[in-house]
């Protein structure tokens, strides 16, 4: 995570993705709006003045199943309440998530418990606040959430660090042990350690902030939120590599005339072939246009090439559709019950299901399925690449070795590509199709978007490296054309030929630059390099430039 100056108020105008994105990878500073006190208030008090002489769900009775079979009496059992809750929850097992996962879920949470229907005091929302401020990440295991009700296990291990026990119910030995584990440098330390080292006072839950801090979709929706942005980037990107590619392997421009696809009137694939045109503008490879027939007949590529509009095409226009589903649950109240002190009933508490995730879960495979396309349409170019018999008169696996044979040059990092495209198409399938039982069967059916979100972000890293490997390949291509001299460099497309510059002025963590391969040499280290062009957007921002 990256130190930024910029600040996102929370409370005011809706939370963009743009805004997550800055808090959670590059550590913007958070600010709560003036008026956040006002709107949570009537929430709070209503919680405060309910009385305890009927059952309220979350507030004097115990949970799920439990729900209303005893109201508690004593008005400090519903305090006591909110804790056993967050200890009994925090249950997760795994490798603990990464930093910007977390705070991505902390600013969600947040923006939640801002909507003013959550019953909670301000400092519940100031002080995740300050803890997102002061780099305070507690440790979050990767598995234990359904997606309903809620993402209960990885909120409560976020709960945990933050809160404290009810005075005089539990001792202080117990309270450090129960304090939760935050990352501090790459070591785990007990949370209360952490609070007191950064100057934050765990807060005593009330009424309901218990629940209202755990019951909700932040941490799936938190997964989906990171997969969206990278994998917007990533498509941004393989248009461009694809376009070198197509460039590379000396393809045909009568794919990506407008009038062809005008004619089927699919936003998506109309803008793509828009693009693609607009990148091989300049090229004197490509064969044909809208103005010029082409001269070698048939004037077909394979599909991978011509096909690139009505592949990727979908995919812009389902990625359209989960930003939207994305960024409304940023910004939704998701915890159960809410509290509607303007309803004109007596009992302003409303329960229902907000904190079920099946949007979450479908944006997720949605996402997923979509991305791994990318991925196979990629992978088919690659191995177009490398085939002398496909390739259209280059060397085998994109190597001119002095004796044929010597060399494997990138017949492994197809490979690759071929082994995540397939990991992909494990992943992709559809976890909101599956649901299991919970809670003595009051939980009944749940949306297993946690996992949805997880397999999400691992397509789109495994995708990110395949377009990564295109990224090396195409502008290795396009080297080789220029040796053979079939191409001088002023005849690339300026975008390819701006690419091909960022790749050979990039340098790997060995020091080494990412040169033209001449003969076999150790991969990875390019490669690695490569996924950074990717994931970082610096591929893109290099086109942007020419414009």
């Amino acid at each position: 995570m990256t130190q930024n100056s910029r600040v996102v108020v929370l409370g005011g105008a809706r939370l963009s993705l743009t805004d997550l994105v800055a808090v959670a990878r590059h550590g913007a500073r958070v600010e709560l709006d003036d008026a956040v006190a006002d709107r949570l208030r009537a929430s709070q008090e209503w919680v405060e003045s309910a009385g305890l002489e009927r059952p309220i769900y979350s507030i004097n009775t115990g949970f799920g199943s439990l729900a209303g079979r005893q109201a508690f009496a004593d008005p400090a059992d519903a305090a006591e309440l909110s804790r056993r809750l967050v200890l009994s929850n925090a249950s997760g097992i795994g490798r603990y998530v990464d930093t910007e996962l977390v705070r991505a879920t902390m600013l969600i949470r947040t923006v939640s418990l801002l909507s003013g229907h959550s019953g909670v005091r301000p400092e519940v929302a100031r002080l995740v606040v300050d803890m997102l401020n002061a780099g305070v990440h507690p440790a979050i295991p990767e598995y234990g959430s359904l997606g309903a009700s809620g993402d209960l296990i990885p909120l409560a291990h976020l709960a945990l660090v933050m809160t404290k026990g009810v005075a005089g119910r539990e001792s202080a030995e117990e309270d450090v042990r129960n304090s939760g584990e935050v990352l501090v440098d790459g070591h785990v330390v007990p949370g209360a350690e952490a609070m007191a080292a950064a100057g934050l006072d765990r807060i005593a839950l009330a009424a309901k902030e218990g629940l209202a801090l755990l019951n909700g979709t932040s941490f799936s929706c938190a997964q989906v939120a990171l997969a969206l942005h990278d994998a917007q980037t990533l498509l941004d990107t393989n248009i461009i590599t694809a376009a070198m590619s197509i460039e590379a392997l000396k393809g045909f421009g009568d794919a990506f005339i407008a009038e062809l696809h005008e004619a089927r009137g699919q936003a998506g694939q109309i803008e793509v072939a828009a693009r693609i045109r607009g990148l091989l503008e300049g090229a004197t490879l490509t064969d044909g246009d809208r103005d010029h027939d082409p001269v070698r007949q048939p004037p077909q590529d394979a599909y991978s090439l011509r096909c690139v509009p009505q592949v990727l095409g979908p995919i812009i226009d389902t990625l359209r559709f989960v930003s939207g589903l994305v960024e409304n649950e940023m910004n939704a109240a998701t915890d159960n019950p809410l509290i509607f002190p303007a309803l004109p009933r007596p009992l302003k508490a409303v329960s229902g299901g907000n904190f079920h995730a099946e949007y979450m879960a479908f944006a997720a495979d949605f996402l997923s399925i979509a991305v791994t396309e990318i991925g196979n349409i990629t992978e088919r170019r690659l191995f177009r690449m490398d085939d002398g018999t496909l390739n259209r008169g280059l060397p085998d696996m994109l190597v001119n070795s002095e004796q044929v044979g010597m060399d494997c040059g990138y017949m492994l990092p197809q490979y690759l590509a071929a082994a995540l495209v397939s990991d992909c198409k494990t992943l992709a399938h559809p976890d909101s199709v599956d649901s299991i039982p919970t809670c003595a069967n009051q939980e009944d059916h749940v949306s297993m978007a946690n996992n949805a979100g997880r397999h999400a972000r691992q397509v789109v890293a495994n995708i990110e490296a395949v377009v990564a490997i295109e990224l090396l390949m195409a502008a290795q291509a396009l080297d080789l054309r220029i040796l053979q001299d079939e191409v001088t460099e002023a005849g690339l497309a300026p975008s390819s030929r701006a690419v091909r510059a960022l790749v050979r002025a990039s340098s790997d963590k060995q020091g080494q630059p990412v040169a033209h391969l001449t003969q076999d040499r150790v991969l990875y280290p390019w490669l690695r390099r490569a996924v950074e062009l990717v994931h970082s957007g610096a591929v893109v921002a290099t086109v942007a430039e020419l414009s």
